[in-house]
C-alpha cells in the first residue's frame, strides 16, 4: 500500500530489456495483457490522437507519447472483456484470424506486436481464489520474461476477494521477479469514491467521458483519469529507464 504508483525499471527489467533487444523486440512498442479494463475504448487510444488529450501539468510525458504513437490506440490480441489470468494462456481464446494453431492470446499478441514492454492487469478473480491466480500470473510473467519481454504488472483498484490479497500477491510476485510493478490501486486513492463505481469495481468516468483531460482540477477526476495518466508515467519511467540509454 505504500509502494510508488510509478515503477523503476531496474534490475532484473534492464537485463530482459537487453536480451529482448538482442532477439529484435520493437523500443517503440508495448502491449496491453488483461481484461476489460485495458480497451481501446477508455484506455490509453486517445493518446494517439492529437487534440484528445490535455496533459496540464504533465506536459513533459509528451515525449513519451511521440516516442510510443501508434501502439496506445492498437487492439492488443491479449485483451477481452472477461480475460483472466488463465484464460489468456488458454490456446481456444485466441483470435483464430490472426493467431497461430494452438498459440495462446498471449503468445499471439507477444509475436504479432514485437512489443519489448507488456503491461499486464487483470481484475477479474473468478471467486477470490488468490492461489489460482497466483498460479496463472507466474506463467504469464515467466513467458513474458521467456520472450525478452518486460512484464509491467499492475495491482487493481477494487478489493472485491477482500483484504486486499490479490495486489499484495501481485506485489510479492514483483518483488520476487525483481520486475516493475505499476500500482494503480495508490494512484486512485485520493479520488472521490476510490475511482470506482457503486458496484465496487468498474472505474468511474470523467464527465462527458473526458479521461485523458489531466488540467481539470482533482475533485473532477475519474479512475479512468487516473488510470490513462499512472500508465502513461509508468511508460515514461521505461523510457527514461530502460530505452533512452540504449538507444543514445
Amino acid at each position: 500500500m505504500t509502494l510508488p504508483v510509478v515503477p523503476a525499471f531496474d534490475g532484473a527489467a534492464a537485463e530482459i530489456f537487453r536480451r529482448g533487444i538482442s532477439m529484435r523486440r520493437d523500443f517503440h512498442a508495448f502491449s496491453k495483457i488483461g481484461d476489460c479494463q485495458n480497451i481501446t475504448t477508455y484506455f490509453l487510444a486517445d493518446f494517439d490522437q492529437e487534440g484528445k488529450y490535455r496533459l496540464g501539468e504533465s506536459a513533459d510525458l509528451r515525449e513519451t507519447i511521440d516516442w510510443f504513437q501508434g501502439a496506445f490506440g492498437r487492439k492488443s490480441l491479449a485483451v477481452k472483456g472477461g480475460l483472466n489470468v488463465a484464460s489468456v494462456m488458454n490456446p481456444l481464446m485466441a483470435d483464430p484470424a490472426a493467431c497461430l494453431a494452438g498459440e495462446s492470446p498471449l503468445a499471439c499478441e507477444l509475436r504479432v506486436n514485437n512489443p519489448s514492454l507488456a503491461l499486464i492487469s487483470f481484475e477479474e478473480a473468478w471467486d477470490g481464489d488468490v492461489e489460482k491466480y497466483e498460479t496463472y500470473l507466474r506463467k504469464v510473467i515467466e513467458y513474458a520474461v521467456g520472450q525478452g519481454v518486460v512484464p509491467v504488472v499492475a495491482t487493481k483498484a477494487d478489493n472485491l476477494e477482500g483484504g486486499n490479497r490479490i495486489n499484495a500477491l501481485i506485489a510479492r510476485l514483483a518483488w520476487e521477479y525483481d520486475i516493475p510493478l505499476w500500482n494503480f490501486w495508490r494512484a486512485v486513492q485520493p479520488l472521490p469514491y476510490h475511482g470506482l463505481t457503486k458496484d465496487g469495481f468498474h472505474l468511474t468516468q470523467a464527465k462527458e467521458f473526458h479521461n485523458y483531460f489531466f488540467d481539470l482540477p482533482p475533485n473532477k477526476w475519474s479512475g479512468w483519469m487516473a488510470r490513462n495518466l499512472s500508465a502513461l508515467q509508468a511508460l515514461d519511467a521505461a523510457r527514461e529507464e530502460l530505452i533512452a540509454p540504449v538507444v543514445k
